[in-house]
């Protein structure tokens, strides 16, 4: 399929859920303005007070960003970041790394381009590894080493009797309920790993760490358990609580808490195409395509909205805002995609946005 014809179906599966969202709650507690003082650009109040750094991350010129997706911290503070990229240049990078100060240092993950989506760290025995999952012609899921040695690579997962022929041995840019299209991963204390098939079949699969399937759970559904588009997911073990596993149900604008073994719990409302999840302490971060970050505390309660531009977002029809960043402002967001914690509480956030933009939001309370 012609890269025209996919921007035209992507433009028009939003604009169908922006609809949807309009009708949503998406009252604050308050609303958080950017402001400058001097030459930072601030935003949030009180404890949730931060530097907003857009553009973060620099590029060499012999690359490009192209859509970013999904942003992961290792324990040394180096930032991962996928994009998308372009089928059409398949020796392009899909990874790039950045030291703590931001200094490009390598690239790797060509065998994600054209559909580099999810990306996490996770350790194992002390070990650091990359969990990377790719959708649209790619269809693949797969752990790596930190610098690009592929560990294993896998696509969809026939025995579930999910799939249909082909998914596995011939991928192509097809969509559906029978289609592998995976969008992020979690990680759950024995050391499996859940993979969202978010885009594709709505069920949530898990693996062991060498890459073999075990079980699934979910599917499409009204909520309680099934879903409409789970996007991301990430395990909830801040301290002081059973770990349970928290959904974002994106065309539901709700979070789903579930066991880890996938028993619906509750439903938290209120999010504007929550797109994914992270835990530092007692927070958790959420983005949210509808133009925001939102901050909940230890109590699950919405402590702070960053960023917040969603009006004008849900308002742009023609994604006009989303293709020209002269029509960005300074301390607002367009579609946050994705959004990770470094280990000093800092937020990484990367924006589904033509160009790629990386912010970095350098927490001043």
């Amino acid at each position: 399929m012609a890269a025209s014809q996919n921007s035209s179906i992507a433009r028009r599966r939003f604009l169908k859920v922006a609809a949807a969202g309009t009708a949503t709650s998406l009252a604050a507690p308050y609303v958080v303005t950017a402001r400058k003082t001097d030459s930072q650009i601030i935003v949030g109040e009180g404890d949730y007070r931060f530097e907003v750094i857009h553009q973060w991350p620099q590029l060499p010129e012999k690359f490009s960003w192209q859509t970013t997706h999904n942003v992961a911290v290792d324990k040394h503070g180096f930032l991962y970041v996928i994009h998308q990229g372009w089928l059409e240049q398949p020796e392009h990078p899909s990874i790039f790394v950045f030291d703590p100060e931001g200094r490009y240092v390598r690239a790797f993950g060509n065998q994600f381009q054209g559909g580099g989506h999810g990306i996490e760290v996770h350790e194992e025995d002390g070990q650091e590894f990359l969990y990377v999952c790719a959708y649209k012609d790619i269809k693949a899921f797969a752990k790596l080493d930190l610098y690009g040695e592929t560990v294993w690579f896998r696509h969809a997962p026939m025995e579930t009797g999910l799939y249909a022929a082909g998914e596995d041995t011939n991928p192509q840019n097809v969509w559906g309920r029978d289609r592998f299209l995976p969008t992020n991963m979690a990680f759950l204390p024995d050391g499996d790993v859940l993979l969202a098939d978010g885009y594709g079949s709505y069920f949530i699969h898990r693996y062991d760490t060498e890459g073999n399937w075990k079980s699934c759970f979910g599917g499409p559904g009204d909520g309680q358990g099934k879903f409409n588009l789970p996007h991301g997911i990430w395990v909830d073990d801040r301290p002081g609580r059973e770990p349970q596993l928290v959904v974002m149900d994106r065309l539901h604008h709700t979070l789903q808490y579930l066991t880890l073994e996938g028993e619906y719990l509750r439903t938290q409302q209120g999010y504007g195409l929550p797109a994914n999840a992270d835990s530092y302490k007692d927070l958790i971060v959420i983005p949210e395509l509808f133009a925001r970050v939102s901050i909940l505390d230890a109590d699950n309660q919405i402590v702070a909205r960053l960023g917040d531009d969603s009006k004008r977002i849900r308002a742009d029809k023609k994604f006009k805002i989303r293709t020209d960043a002269n029509l960005w402002n300074a301390g607002r967001f367009v579609h946050p995609h994705d959004a990770c914690f470094d280990n000093e509480g800092n937020i990484f956030v990367a924006e589904w946005v033509g160009t790629g933009r990386v912010s970095k939001l350098k927490r001043l309370g």
